[in-house]
This record gives structure tokens, C-alpha cells and sequence, in this order.
């Protein structure tokens, strides 16, 4: 959970961080001194310096070699440092809920967490199954629990183990009652009872959902578990997604927690 929380709050994930942070350091070490372009790629943790070469020239627009010449132009990303700002000016509205187990039915998509892929490929996997249909189906099937205002299409993830640098992605049905018919080619997803700090944000325009829930994921971290008395628990987060009768909409953002 800490690279997610750092992704979140950095905006760029925590290998992208420690891959720049490297590679800026190298072009330090080639600058300032004669060390060999081969033992700076061993240095900084490559396995070759042909995969040095296209890691540096990925990041610097050079190759390692040209870094001497006069005039070139490199990037440096800057040590991150954390400063921890207590924030009261704007409220949050949360609550902490226990849920029983229940499920979850959808299409699944592995999203890599590595370049800031994932802020651009998940609403690429929500345009995907929109354009094909597949969020409209979702939209018509019928659950036992309805839930007032509560979409139909909501999105879970992290909910399983995946390899490293990635997190499953589930756009579905959140089936609270856990006994409802669905099609046998959605994936199914248990989820386990939790103890839940659920986040709302304030009633917008259905077009202002991404940067509501965006906005409110960025606070979430920084501003609310501090000083909480709760951390995040093992287990997937939730987006649900809520309309209203006067066109405007909210949303939520379920976070497991134990007590610390």
C-alpha cells in the first residue's frame, strides 16, 4: 500500500521515481568525473550498458557518451521531500462503516504502475468499454441489493496480487448481497468483511466525475490518515459512483482500515 499511497500523492510511481532519481545522479557522476560509462551502469543497478544506454537516452534525450560535450542539455528530478501540512480550510465528509463480505462482478484490466501509465490507461479502459458496449450491459443487469442512487458500473482494485510495477483494475457490479445472477463470463471478486473509511465528495456535474474523485483521492492520504487513528488494511479499495434526481452526481471512495 505505501506505492500506492506514494503514487498518489506524488503523482508519478515510486519505481518511476527511483528510476529518474538514478538516472539523474549518473549524469552527475558522468559530468563531474572520468568515471567509464560501463561502471556507471553497474553503479546505478543496470545490467548492461546497452540497457543503460536506452534507459539514459529514454530520460535525457542523449546518450551517456555525449554528456562531456559542451552545451548538452540534461533533465535532474529533484530528492522528493515530504512535509506534512495540516489542512482545516476545506472539510472532508467521511464515515467509517463495517460491511459484511460481498461481491463484485466485472471486466478486469492489469494496469502498470510504472511512467504514470495508469492515470492515462484507466480512463482508456473506461472509453474501451464504453465504446464496446460492455459498460451499457453492465448498466442493464439486474441486482437483488439496490442500493438508492448507487450506479450500477462502479470501479474495485488492488484486490489481488499482481506482479510488480502492476494492480488489477475492475470496472462492475458491487453486489452487496453477494446472491445475484449475473452472466458466467463476468470475473467474480469475494470481498472479504471489512471495517471501511468511506470518502464522499460534494454533489457535481456527471462531466466533473474524474477530477472530483481525482481531487479527493489526493487528499485522502496526506490529510486524513495521519492523524486518524486508522492505517489501511489489506485488502482492494473501492469507487462508487452515485446519481442524483436533479442530474447532479457524488461519488465515494472506500478505503479498508484497522485501527492502528
Amino acid at each position: 500500500h505505501f506505492k500506492k499511497m506514494f503514487s498518489f500523492i506524488t503523482d508519478v510511481s515510486i519505481s518511476e521515481y527511483v528510476r529518474r532519481r538514478r538516472l539523474t545522479l549518473a549524469a552527475f557522476d558522468l559530468q563531474k568525473s572520468d568515471i567509464k560509462v560501463i561502471d556507471c551502469a553497474i553503479k546505478y543497478g543496470y545490467d548492461s550498458p546497452v540497457s543503460f544506454t536506452r534507459a539514459f537516452q529514454s530520460c535525457h534525450g542523449i546518450v551517456p557518451s555525449r554528456v562531456r560535450d559542451e552545451g548538452v542539455s540534461l533533465k535532474a528530478f529533484p530528492r522528493i521531500t515530504f512535509q506534512l501540512t495540516l489542512k482545516g480550510e476545506v472539510e472532508m465528509n467521511y464515515r467509517i462503516e463495517s460491511v459484511k463480505a460481498f461481491k463484485v462482478h466485472g471486466v478486469e484490466f492489469i494496469v502498470k504502475n510504472t511512467n504514470e501509465e495508469n492515470f492515462t490507461s484507466i480512463p482508456e479502459f473506461w472509453d474501451t468499454n464504453y465504446a464496446n458496449g460492455t459498460v451499457k450491459r453492465l448498466e442493464q443487469i439486474t441486482l437483488n441489493n439496490p442500493v438508492k442512487n448507487l450506479c450500477n458500473v462502479n470501479a474495485i482494485m488492488c484486490y489481488e496480487m499482481t506482479d510488480k510495477d502492476t494492480f488489477p483494475y475492475m470496472i462492475g457490479l458491487v453486489d452487496f448481497s453477494g446472491d445475484s445472477v449475473v452472466p458466467s463470463d463476468l470475473k467474480t471478486v469475494d470481498v472479504n468483511a471489512y471495517t471501511w473509511a468511506i470518502f464522499r465528495t460534494e454533489n457535481h456535474k456527471p462531466s466533473e466525475t474524474v477530477e472530483k474523485i481525482q481531487a479527493l483521492w489526493k487528499r485522502i492520504f496526506p490529510e486524513w490518515f495521519p492523524n486518524s487513528g486508522y492505517e489501511h488494511a489489506e485488502g482492494p479499495d473501492m469507487e462508487l459512483y452515485f446519481m442524483l434526481d436533479d442530474n447532479l452526481s457524488y461519488s465515494e471512495v472506500w478505503i479498508p482500515v484497522v485501527r492502528k
